[in-house]
C-alpha cells in the first residue's frame, strides 16, 4: 500500500467514525450495525484485540482516525441530533430503519445462509431478533434528571454504564444510547458531551474502552468458532433493532409520502454503502474462508 492509499484510507475511516459517531448518539441505533453497513465490522473486532500484540501499530493506525471521527461527531453533532430527535423524529428513525433494513441482504450473503442455515439458525436468528425487539416495552420515554451534585457513587454507576453500554455498542442491533437511556443517564451524558464536562466523559470513557476490548474478544472468538451460528445472532439482532427505532405510523398523507420517502433513501443508501465499500478488502469474512470456520461447517451439514 502506497503513502497516499493509506492517507486516503485514513481519511475514510475519519469519515466512517464520524458516521458512526453521529448513529451511536441516537437511542435504538447500533454503531455495530452501522460498522456492518460500512464494511468495517471485522476488521474493527479484530484492531480493538490487537491493540495489544506486537502488529499494535497497524491496528492502531486503522482505530485512530475511527476514533478521532467518533470523537469530532460525539463533540459536534450532539445538540443537532438532541434537535433532531425532538422535532423531526418519525422521518429520522424511517431513514434509519430503510437504512439498517438494507444491510441484512448482504450479511445473508456474507454467511452464505443458503447453504449453511439450518433450523436451528433460523430459530436462534427469531429469539435474537424476538429480545432486541422487546426492548421496545422496557425503553420508555422518562429522561431522568441530569446527574448534577456527583458522588463517588455518581462516577461508578457511569463507569459501569459506560462499560455495559460499549458491549452493547460493539454488538450490531443493540445501540448504546439505548442503554444509556435504559440506566437512566443518557441526558447525563448527551450533557456531558454537549457542555464538555471532563471528569464525567474520562470515566464514561474509561469505562466504554474495558467493555470494547472485552466484547471484541468474545465476538472475535465466536466468529472463529461458531461462524454460522454467530451470524444468525447477528442478522437477528439488526432485525430486531428496526422494530425498537420504528416511530409509529404517519398520519398525514403528506407525512406518509415523506416518511416513504425517507425509508427508501435510507436503504437506497445503504446498498450504496455496501456497493463501495465491500469493493475493498474492509469487509466481513465469508463464512467458510478460514479453517475454523470450515471445520465448524463440516460439522454444521453432518448434524444437520
Amino acid at each position: 500500500m502506497t503513502i497516499e492509499e493509506i492517507r486516503v484510507n485514513k481519511m475514510h475511516n475519519v469519515v466512517r467514525g464520524i458516521i458512526m459517531g453521529i448513529t451511536d448518539l441516537i437511542p435504538g441505533i447500533s454503531g455495530g450495525t452501522i460498522a456492518m453497513i460500512l464494511g468495517i465490522y471485522h476488521e474493527l473486532i479484530a484492531s480493538i484485540n490487537g491493540i495489544f500484540s506486537k502488529d499494535w501499530r497497524r491496528h492502531l493506525l486503522f482505530l485512530a482516525p475511527l476514533v478521532l471521527g467518533v470523537g469530532f461527531a460525539l463533540v459536534i453533532f450532539s445538540r443537532l441530533i438532541e434537535w433532531l430527535i425532538v422535532s423531526h423524529s418519525q422521518l429520522l428513525f424511517f431513514f434509519f430503519s430503510g437504512l439498517i433494513l438494507g444491510i441484512i441482504p448482504f450479511l445473508l450473503r456474507t454467511a452464505n445462509f443458503k447453504k449453511t442455515f439450518k433450523f436451528r439458525h433460523y430459530g436462534v436468528l427469531v429469539l435474537a431478533a424476538s429480545l432486541v425487539a422487546s426492548t421496545i416495552y422496557i425503553r420508555g420515554d422518562n429522561m431522568v434528571s441530569i446527574f448534577t451534585n456527583l458522588t463517588f457513587g455518581s462516577y461508578l454507576f457511569l463507569f459501569f454504564s459506560g462499560w455495559i453500554a460499549s458491549s452493547a455498542m460493539i454488538l450490531p442491533g443493540i445501540s448504546g444510547s439505548l442503554v444509556f437511556l435504559l440506566l437512566g443517564v443518557y441526558p447525563t451524558v448527551i450533557n456531558a458531551i454537549s457542555s464538555f464536562n471532563i471528569s464525567v466523559i474520562l470515566i464514561l470513557g474509561l469505562g466504554i474502552t474495558i467493555g470494547l476490548i472485552i466484547t471484541s474478544k468474545l465476538i472475535q472468538f465466536l466468529f472463529s468458532q461458531f461462524s454460522t451460528l454467530t451470524y444468525a445472532v447477528m442478522i437477528g439482532l439488526v432485525l430486531g433493532s428496526i422494530i425498537v427505532i420504528f416511530p409509529g405510523l404517519p398520519i398525514t398523507i403528506t407525512s406518509a409520502i415523506l416518511c416513504i420517502a425517507m425509508f427508501l433513501v435510507g436503504s437506497i443508501v445503504a446498498t450504496l454503502l455496501g456497493r463501495l465499500e465491500h469493493k475493498t478488502n474492509l469487509e466481513l469474512p465469508k463464512v467458510g474462508r478460514y479453517p475454523l470456520q470450515e471445520k465448524r461447517q463440516q460439522c454444521d451439514s453432518t448434524t444437520g
